[in-house]
């Protein structure tokens, strides 16, 4: 019986972090931790453009001078509270901050899941954003023909 209760937790150990291993996380707004390894990021030119087509398809509007990016440098993924997360979006008084794991820094969706986070001001992936109009959502992304 104890061999059997070991490896039941395993195993929802091990479907509970393959569902969250490729999602994004949103802290909640008084944490000012950020995850192992981040380092700031000089947004590049295209992550505007990139803020700019999330606002477009969202219809949501922000500063994009009030978010600061980070990277955790050579990695697929970065662990939280939540588990393993490619990128976050959390919120501390009027700045926002968007980290990304670094093998992702250039993935276009992923950059543009977390800012339709900031645009939304909180988290969950409600259908009509995320699906619906952005495609912001793995499977969203491939079916409308993104990489």
């Amino acid at each position: 019986m104890i061999l059997h209760r070991g490896w039941l937790r395993r195993a929802a150990f091990t479907l509970s972090l393959s569902a969250t291993l490729l999602s994004c996380a949103t802290l909640a707004p008084n944490l000012s931790t950020l995850p192992l390894g981040a380092v700031a990021l000089a947004a590049p030119p295209v992550y505007q453009q990139w803020q700019q087509s999330t606002q477009d398809c969202s219809g949501l509007k922000a500063d994009f001078s009030t978010t600061k990016f980070y990277v955790v440098p050579g990695v697929s993924t970065f662990s939280t509270e939540d588990g393993p997360k490619v990128g976050l979006w959390s919120r501390e008084g009027k700045t926002n901050r968007i980290v990304i794991a670094g093998n992702y820094v250039e993935h276009e969706m992923v950059v543009r899941h977390e800012m339709l986070h900031e645009l939304l001001g909180h988290e969950g992936h409600p259908a009509e954003y995320f699906v619906n109009r952005c495609h912001l959502t793995w499977e969203s992304w491939h079916a409308a023909g993104g990489d």
